[in-house]
């Protein structure tokens, strides 16, 4: 079995709201030094083949056609057997 960690990421070109409210929110408690917040997803899970090559493609195809949009999005991902 395999563990797989998945970060999916909005592209450098593309706002993020969202990452702006909690930079705001960060400076309202007074932690002014904080800049550019960018809010992400990261998923978790854990993949029953035979080779850390299959879990890869596994993973890979998850992230590329279920959890992340490819016109604005990146994502990286990390496989270890467990």
């Amino acid at each position: 079995m395999f563990h797989a960690r998945i970060k999916v990421t909005l592209r450098s070109s593309i706002l993020d709201p969202q990452g702006k409210a909690v930079e705001h929110g960060i400076h309202t408690l007074g932690h002014t030094t904080v800049e550019n917040v960018r809010i992400g997803k990261y998923i978790d899970m854990n993949i029953n083949v035979g080779s850390k090559e299959e879990a890869e493609a596994v993973a890979r195809e998850a992230a590329s056609k279920l959890l992340s949009n490819p016109v604005m999005e990146d994502f990286s991902l990390e496989v270890e057997k467990v």
